[in-house]
């Protein structure tokens, strides 16, 4: 296991309230790298989240990589049904109980770069079940 020194992307969200599109575009660009080689190898994470995209070191240019792959599933063929993820990030298929794919991943990358550029969630309600309505 490596040492991740450079905290999360959370945290870098926080204290830069937003990005440009560039450098939302830059930071992002090796999670979908990343996102896309695990789907090759037929692997969904469906957790991804800025808490679960931590940095090698506190550099502004350090390598960005995905942590956490404790709701990750093997998938060859067939959808998954599992509800999980964070709410926030969750697809609207997992909210409606339908079967699902690797499109799960991406729809919680669309809702990080929406947070990296705007500074806040597109997507916020103090309660859950009101947040999946």
């Amino acid at each position: 296991m490596e040492l991740m020194s450079g905290g999360e992307l959370f945290d870098r969200i926080v204290e830069k309230e937003s990005y440009t599109e560039k450098e939302a575009a830059e930071t992002i660009r090796p999670i979908v790298d990343a996102i896309r080689y695990c789907h090759e190898q037929g692997i969904i994470h469906r957790d991804l989240k800025p808490e679960n995209l931590l940095y090698e070191s506190s550099d502004e240019k350090a390598i960005i990589k995905i942590s956490d792959f404790g709701l990750a599933r093997f998938v060859q063929g067939e959808l998954a049904t599992t509800a999980c993820g964070t709410p926030g990030y969750v697809a609207p298929e997992i909210v409606a109980g339908q079967g699902y794919g690797k499109e799960v991943d991406y729809w919680s990358i669309g809702i990080i770069l929406y947070i990296m550029l705007c500074g806040f969630p597109p997507f916020y309600e103090e309660n859950n079940k009101e947040l999946f309505q």
